[in-house]
């Protein structure tokens, strides 16, 4: 059969669905990563881009460090703290700013009141 001038078989490429993958299917094959099979292989295998194999690989363990603590906390929680975290470091990266500026003898205008 054609349509057209093209064509139209069995063997057409058909386009690839999106599967959804469980929490359980992903730790499968995260568990078979940290077991010691290439990314590579797997990533062929399973049909999934090896960064993304990769990102669930440090998910994992990333919430495997927060499962040992005694009281693990919230992602909220989590997010919350990373941001304090930065905050932290920007606010003491400003203060060397500042005082190499006043060291040089450059003006700096006070901070504006917050809105």
């Amino acid at each position: 059969m054609t349509l057209g001038r093209v064509p139209v078989t069995d063997e057409s490429p058909r386009p690839i669905r999106e599967v959804r993958w469980s929490a359980r299917r992903k730790m499968e094959v995260v568990l078979r990563l940290l077991r010691g099979e290439s990314l590579e292989t797997v990533s062929r295998e399973v049909r999934i881009e090896a960064h993304r194999l990769a990102a669930w690989r440090d998910e994992f363990l990333d919430a495997g460090v927060e499962g040992l603590k005694a009281r693990p906390r919230a992602p909220d929680e989590r997010r919350l703290a990373g941001a304090e975290r930065k905050v932290g470091e920007l606010t003491i990266e400003l203060e060397v700013w500042r005082a190499a500026a006043r060291k040089r003898g450059l003006q700096i205008r006070p901070p504006r009141p917050p809105r």
